[in-house]
């Protein structure tokens, strides 16, 4: 059974379009410096929620939300999340999904089951150790972008930057090797410090250069910002 670390009960902002739950699942195989959400990275802490007691919820919300995202942690650790895709689906719900494209055979295959996806890139793919702390995860990730595009699952790439981990020259690079990769919509979000632990981050990072913004609106056909402030 899905393990839960938590569940938002309405948002407006985490599946674009819709009002939907958020289902937080506990786990994650990296640890990224700047991850918001450290403390359900393990998955020895007791369910916050059970995943029956979701589809309580949910089945209290029929007309009333639109849709369910899992994200976590990394919601494609968790073995049961494609039977919990299917509890959901069954119950009327579009379903989404936040990954960063951990395990890419996993969401090969249950791409076929979701509507849509929030892709998280952390850095150009051969530079991703700095920032999981994860040898090898950068060829993980590029493999799972490649099924998403290759699926037809609408979708938006976004990367959180911290200049200590993402230059302005490998932020550049990264996104004209996506946009040929094939992304067409990306979104660029401001380092936040809220819940981060690593204290070699600062706290207040300056914001993104007008010039670098220019540059990857002029690159990707759909790009957001999302300001720290």
């Amino acid at each position: 059974m899905l393990r839960v670390a938590g569940l938002t009960r309405l948002s407006t902002t985490d599946f674009p379009g819709r009002l939907a739950a958020v289902v937080f699942v506990q786990g994650c195989a990296w640890r990224c410096r700047y991850c918001h959400n450290p403390e359900i990275q393990s998955r020895l802490e007791a369910p916050a929620i059970s995943w029956h007691g979701v589809l309580d919820f949910l089945d209290h919300r029929k007309g009333l939300l639109d849709g369910v995202v899992f994200c976590g942690g990394e919601p494609t650790v968790d073995r049961h999340l494609g039977s919990a895709i299917e509890d959901v689906r069954q119950r009327g719900f579009k379903v989404g999904l936040h990954t960063a494209g951990i395990y890419p055979d996993r969401l090969r295959k249950l791409l076929p089951k979701i509507d849509w996806v929030g892709f998280d890139v952390k850095a150009p793919f051969d530079d991703y150790t700095n920032t999981t702390g994860v040898p090898g995860s950068g060829d993980r990730a590029k493999e799972s972008l490649n099924h998403l595009l290759a699926s037809g699952v609408a979708h938006e790439v976004r990367t959180t930057r911290h200049p200590s981990l993402l230059s302005s020259g490998n932020l550049k690079s990264m996104a004209t090797s996506l946009r040929r990769q094939g992304v067409e919509k990306f979104a660029l979000q401001e380092f936040r410090p809220d819940g981060c632990v690593d204290g070699r981050l600062e706290a207040c990072p300056p914001p993104l250069a007008d010039e670098d913004v220019s540059h990857l609106r002029q690159l990707f056909p759909t790009f957001i910002l999302r300001r720290a402030n």
